[in-house]
């Protein structure tokens, strides 16, 4: 399923990559250090609406380790593999989903540290196919953050795919209390079964961040059960929501990607 064009075009956030360089050139490394924790202690966030955005797991790239090497001196594999990453980052946005998965190998072979953070590949590692990959990647990102909501269902849809709904669920992992109620709400469809119709409904009058997620997150759910078409009704409502088309967020590259892997198109 390689998706080798670069069909998409990459969106950077300057402030967003402002904040990475500056965390590259600190000579502040203990200030730094306790933003970093801060930002880890969060669940992978959006951006709200009459909001300052928030920095989160999501957004943010390298592992602690790596970061804290860099600003510290560390050895230059560590460098290197913070750089594979956000080149990996930005081959899955261009829809290459192969050269994004390559890239975050690259890292982990660089900075082995780094697979235990590497949730993007867990992505890409989904869209090629490779199931069980996907779900050990998850897995072991969610045993270092207990508390991540998104990457528990990213896990359920891996090994839906190997095992079956039933089984999927029956191993399903679970973590805290996500601090958004549309994540809540998701994870809760996910993880006892439910109705995603009612998930978009819900909030389809909030924020434009909920109801891309409710309507990604309902096309996902449809798409467990090997119901297409609603996955597709749903997906592409996503992508052309206001928050698809307009966010940063690397959930909204996901949603066109997941679109070009399936040859969808809303026209």
């Amino acid at each position: 399923m390689a998706l080798t064009q670069h069909v998409l075009k990459p969106t950077i956030n300057p402030p967003l990559y402002s904040f990475h360089r500056s965390l590259l050139t600190s000579k502040a490394p203990l200030s730094v250090q306790t933003h970093i924790n801060s930002l880890f202690s969060t669940p992978r966030g959006h951006y709200l609406q009459n909001r300052a955005p928030t920095f989160t797991r999501r957004l943010f790239i390298p592992s602690v380790s790596g970061i804290w090497d860099a600003l510290t001196g560390g050895n230059n594999n560590s460098r290197e593999a913070v750089v594979a990453i956000r080149r990996g980052m930005l081959l899955f946005r261009q829809g290459d989903v192969v050269g994004s998965v390559a890239e975050f190998d690259k890292a982990i072979e660089l900075d082995p540290r780094q697979k235990a953070y590497l949730w993007q590949r867990g992505l890409s590692l989904y869209y090629l196919d490779r199931f069980e990959e996907g779900a050990e990647q998850f897995r072991i990102d969610v045993a270092q953050n207990p508390n991540d909501t998104e990457e528990s269902i990213w896990c359920f849809l891996c090994e839906a795919q190997l095992y079956g709904v039933d089984e999927a669920r029956n191993r399903f992992l679970e973590v805290g209390r996500d601090l958004r109620p549309v994540m809540r709400e998701a994870y809760n469809m996910f993880k006892g079964g439910g109705d995603p119709e009612k998930l978009v409904a819900a909030f389809s009058s909030g924020r434009e961040n909920e109801y891309f997620y409710a309507s990604l997150y309902a096309g996902l759910f449809y798409e467990s059960q090997k119901k297409a078409d609603a996955a597709k009704l749903h997906i592409l409502a996503a992508c052309e929501s206001p928050y698809g088309q307009r966010s940063d967020d690397y959930m909204a590259a996901l949603a066109k990607v997941h679109s070009l892997c399936r040859n969808w198109s809303s026209v």
